[in-house]
């Protein structure tokens, strides 16, 4: 809890300084929120340990990975090239910290094949052979499929 406070006016602090604003009474903050002064400049100037050091190299190389792979990759490839270079990390820590960072993977739907093989060169047959003049009338018949509506043509002796 006291994290957040802190971490609350630290920020507030650096935008109005970045704007060049009047800057913020830090001790009427601290006073409001119920946080002693020397608290919140021992946060501020606390040294991170070697676990927070290592976490956040942990996240620099995630991005890295991440960003390498066009947004695509999520936690269990992530893991497995992490481990490739020697870093023994599990797959639901790489998800937890891909979750803090807030980046996740992009799901591609695989391709599926919708249409069938229009090659009709070997399936088809020339029932007329060139004999565009039947010997009778209704002897030959036609159809044009457009719109799902099929027009009949009639090929007749004349």
């Amino acid at each position: 809890m006291t994290e957040a406070l802190f971490s609350e006016v630290s920020i507030k602090e650096n935008e109005l300084i970045e704007d060049g604003k009047r800057r913020l009474n830090v001790s009427g903050v601290l006073r409001e929120l119920g946080v002693s002064r020397s608290g919140y400049n021992t946060w501020k100037n606390r040294i991170p340990s070697n676990r927070q050091q290592y976490k956040k190299t942990i996240h620099d190389r995630i991005q890295e990975i991440y960003d390498e792979s066009h947004q695509n990759y999520g936690a269990p490839k992530i893991t497995k090239i992490l481990n490739a270079e020697d870093i023994s990390i599990v797959e639901k820590t790489v998800g937890n910290y891909m979750r803090e960072m807030g980046i996740r993977a992009q799901y591609i739907k695989p391709y599926t094949v919708t249409t069938i093989n229009s090659d009709f060169s070997t399936n088809l047959t020339n029932v007329l052979n060139e004999e565009f003049n039947p010997p009778e009338p209704n002897a030959v018949w036609c159809s044009d499929y457009s719109d799902k509506i099929v027009i009949p043509m009639f090929l007749s002796v004349a």
